[in-house]
């Protein structure tokens, strides 16, 4: 996609890379990751107003030091340097990098020294994030320093002569107080960025990019009911209309009225619409299964079979439709190479090259929250855009055990029931995530002065920016006394409720 303006971050493999393009795009500014190792030329075919070179856990002196290509420090872009990218400009410069003395994590007062350009407004004493163990000890020729803190004399550093700057600190992280003006700054007053990168834009720009590639081409779309997939769509539907197809498969691991409801929610979409109810087959599948690898794999080969059968009724049919974001796209090229690929991107496993079909990925460039705005400009409905992540192989992994249509009944009217408590006390869209899980054991309890030895349902809920790292949610123990307490009155077979309480990681999020 064509974008006016651009912010290059070149990640040297730190946990804080994502974090930079979020806070630069919050300005209106998009933001674009490339790993370090991208060449001159394609930086200049990229044509960025500016350019990032991320922090990260190597040390430039070391031997497999990981370094971009020095040609770089000569290109007419300003460059800004944070943490270890702040020591690769240095390093490469004529500088001078060495161990800390006394390594600094955490927080610290920054002291400006010169409260222009990149520390425009930026007040004296204001809280720095540092992270780091080695520091400069010797500027390269033409530096000075514009910032320091009690534990490093060189904080902040800038060119005299040209727009390269360096902070030993991360602006990017909320922990630093000023971080956004810092940015801000680099990214307006440095680079001359104007902002003109928001949602209706985005949507604009996408909507003539499906069209240019399609063409008069039609294309299918598997369709889950969640945010990507129905963002994804609406963007191609308003691109193509009804030369979109969209399928949705009722894989019988739906929650409660799902597939109802998400039936009801694209009555009146620009796109064509596909209800399959598979349900009894994977169900058939899925007979005696225990292992989740073994289940997941299943219910993603049996998908395909039924989206295929499908897409084939329609006739000649070229490209697919898919939902994949950005951090998917990130996570599938590594800082060192491909050959350390994180995990794939594609989102629906194999169909694209067991049906031999193009892709269509026009969220490929956003993150969640990004998409969230992208739907509010589509006007799609907020109880589509608001509802939480949903696993592909859905309550299938969220039954500890075999799976029946007993305890998929069990489980769907619990985690109803804890929606429903979440949503009536406002604490629904608090939470990143909430859902219930079937436990594979029963205990002993007392209901009616009789004994019972039934099961055990879990709850789930954690907050988390974007699933990356998760911390439990706080609910109230009044909503969760109430929510345990219908539970087991309501649901024939159930005679304990847990709350889980750990923490993404070391735990994950799904039990299984």
């Amino acid at each position: 996609m064509q974008h006016g303006e651009r912010i290059l971050i070149l990640d040297f493999g730190s946990q804080y890379t994502q974090l930079i393009a979020r806070r630069i795009r919050e300005l209106g500014v998009y933001s674009e990751i490339k790993p370090y190792t991208i060449g001159l030329d394609a930086i200049r075919a990229l044509a960025p107003q500016g350019i990032i070179l991320s922090g990260g856990p190597s040390s430039v002196y070391a031997d497999d030091a990981p370094l971009p290509e020095a040609g770089i420090l000569e290109l007419d872009v300003p460059l800004l340097g944070i943490c270890y990218g702040l020591q690769v400009l240095a390093f490469q410069l004529g500088g001078r990098v060495d161990p800390a003395g006394r390594r600094e994590y955490g927080r610290a007062a920054l002291q400006v020294d010169r409260d222009t350009d990149l520390f425009y407004g930026i007040e004296n004493g204001s809280q720095v994030w540092m992270s780091h163990g080695d520091h400069l000890t010797r500027l390269p020729h033409d530096f000075e320093v514009i910032g320091h803190t009690a534990n490093a004399p060189i904080a902040a550093i800038s060119s005299r002569s040209s727009k390269i700057f360096g902070l030993q600190f991360h602006p990017e992280v909320v922990h630093t107080e000023s971080g956004r003006d810092i940015l801000s700054n680099f990214v307006f007053r440095i680079c001359g960025c104007t902002g003109d990168w928001n949602a209706a834009s985005f949507v604009e720009t996408a909507v003539e990019d499906v069209r240019s590639a399609l063409g008069g081409e039609r294309a299918i779309c598997a369709l889950s009911g969640g945010v990507d997939s129905t963002v994804a769509a609406y963007l191609v539907g308003r691109a193509i209309g009804h030369r979109l197809t969209c399928i949705f498969v009722d894989t019988g691991m739906l929650r409660l009225n799902e597939a109802q409801q998400v039936c009801d929610s694209y009555r009146n979409a620009p796109f064509d619409f596909i209800f399959v109810d598979a349900s009894r087959r994977f169900l058939e599948k899925l007979q005696g299964i225990v292992d989740p690898e073994r289940k997941r794999k299943i219910i993603g080969e049996e998908f395909i079979r039924v989206f295929e059968e499908q897409a084939n009724q329609l006739g000649r049919i070229r490209y697919l439709v898919q939902g994949t974001l950005y951090p998917d796209v990130i996570e599938s090229v590594s800082t060192r190479g491909p050959s350390a690929t994180i995990k794939s991107h594609h989102n629906v496993g194999g169909l694209p090259e067991k049906m031999g079909l193009s892709l269509i990925e026009p969220l490929r460039e956003l993150f969640k929250d990004e998409v969230r705005r992208v739907g509010s400009e589509l006007r799609i409905d907020e109880c589509i855009l608001k509802r939480h992540p949903f696993p592909g192989p859905g309550l299938a992994v969220r039954i500890l055990g075999d799976i029946t249509r007993e305890k998929l009944d069990v489980l769907r009217a619990a985690d109803d029931i804890f929606i429903q408590e979440l949503r009536q006390s406002d604490q629904y869209d608090r939470i990143w995530q909430a859902f219930a899980v079937l436990l594979p054991i029963q205990t002993v309890g007392v209901m009616g002065d009789e004994r019972t030895y039934e099961n055990v349902v879990a709850l789930r809920a954690v907050t988390s920016l974007d699933g990356m790292t998760a911390d439990w949610a706080s609910i109230p123990n009044d909503i969760l006394a109430h929510v345990s307490n219908r539970i087991i009155n309501e649901i024939k077979g159930v005679n304990r409720v847990v709350y889980d309480i750990s923490s993404k990681p070391p735990s994950t999020i799904e039990w299984e």
